[in-house]
Formats: structure tokens, sequence, C-alpha cells
């Protein structure tokens, strides 16, 4: 049975270091603590993935020696890749290279900001990328980047001299997969949370106020934590 690798890329929760645009809003513990949540829902968006299509979901994530609070965060099936480098780039690449060279069919790579990224988007990306022949899936952000890229085999080009954190990511990548021939599939358009803006859409949309995302994953761990600190509500 084929097995896709599905790949959260994370940086370990921990205060004054995790999300620091939205912790100059919020408060360094509430933006450690809403990162935990944000990797909780996306790990359960990754679970609730038919087992029966064949996935395994991973923790790609930095710094070194965060093992111990990753495997706390991280559903017990999971396995923990340690990121490859700094640069937005690399990490990408040398994921989806370790992931193939683990046996695994295609990988898929996510944000581990999108808390209510939909399980649906994950099994569209599983049925795009399984069908014949090499092709990339995009899952173009909001905010021009993207929230989940698809790959049977590594293509460095997709990965290098991209401006990486612009408006300009989704649609670089997708002129660079063209230039070399690489089929492309695009999914719906989501979101990060990474700031303050992006934050009240995700507490509109937990409320069903939301015109512009619906029907988003329940976000369960990320609900429970708004609910019980009022002080972060609009």
């Amino acid at each position: 049975m084929s097995v896709a690798a599905i790949g959260i890329i994370c940086k370990a929760p921990e205060p004054g270091r995790s999300k620091t645009r939205l912790a100059a809003a919020v408060g360094e513990a509430a933006a450690c603590e809403l990162s935990a949540c944000f990797l909780r829902d996306v790990a359960a968006a990754i679970e609730a993935v038919p087992g029966v299509l064949g996935r395994r979901g991973y923790g790609v994530y930095a710094p070194a020696g965060a093992e111990r609070i990753m495997r706390q965060l991280l559903p017990a099936g999971f396995g923990l890749l340690l990121q490859a480098g700094d640069d937005l780039g690399h990490v990408l690449l040398g994921a989806t290279r370790a992931l193939l060279g683990a046996g695994h069919d295609c990988v898929l790579l996510v944000n581990g900001d999108s808390p209510t990224l939909p399980t649906r988007l994950l099994v569209q990306a599983l049925d795009a990328l399984r069908e014949p022949g090499d092709r990339m899936v995009l899952g173009p952000a909001s905010d021009g980047g993207y929230y989940l890229i698809g790959l049977k085999r590594p293509h460095p080009q997709l990965f290098t001299q991209i401006a990486w954190g612009t408006e300009i990511v989704a649609r670089s990548t997708c002129e660079r997969a063209a230039d070399i021939g690489l089929a492309t599939a695009l999914l719906p358009e989501w979101y990060d949370v990474d700031d303050i803006e992006t934050l009240r859409w995700l507490q509109d949309e937990l409320a069903g106020h939301s015109t512009r995302f619906r029907a988003g994953g329940l976000a369960l761990a990320s609900r429970a934590f708004l609910k019980a600190a009022p002080q972060i509500g609009p």
C-alpha cells in the first residue's frame, strides 16, 4: 500500500520565540500557547484523513533539542524530522527528499499556522498528487504564499531563488513549475494566522461570521484556548 507523508513545517512553541508578530499584540505567553494549539489542530486535520488513503503525519521541526516538546504536541503515530537548515527553501527541499527517501510515494508539506485547515483539502491534494505523471499540488495562501505543497519528486528549482515571505511566493512557484514543465494542480485558497489581523479572521471563522473562509476544520484546541482567554477577544 502506498503511504503519503504529510509533514507540518513548524517551530517548537517557546515563549519569546513563537509567533513574534502575534506576540507583539497578545503577549509572548499567549502567542506561544496559540502556536501550540495551531499545531495540535493541524495534526488533528491530518489524523482525520482516512487511513485507507495511506498517510502518515510528521512534524518537520526546529530547533534541535525540541523533540520532547514536539512529542507532547503531536499524535503518537507522527514521526519527527529535524529541519534542514534555516532557509525555508532548504527546509522544504530537505524534507521532501528525506520523506521520499523514507519510502513514501508522495509528500505533502503544510504550514503549522492554519488551525482550521480543512481535512478535505488534504484529501483533495492527495487525490490530485496521485494522478498519473509527475506533478505539483499547491495550496495558495491569502498572503500570497502557500499553505501546502505536494510533490512526488524533489525539484530544487521550486525552492531556490524564491522571495520567501513576500506576496509573490505562490505565483513564483507556479511560474517555476511551468518553466520546468511540471504540471500543477491548485487547491482553494486558505490562510495562515501570523498577526493580529489574521487572528481576527480565525475568531470570525470560529464564530461562524467569516464570509471568506467557510467549512473549515473544528480547530478544537484553538477554539478552547480563545474561549478561555477573553482578553484576546475582538
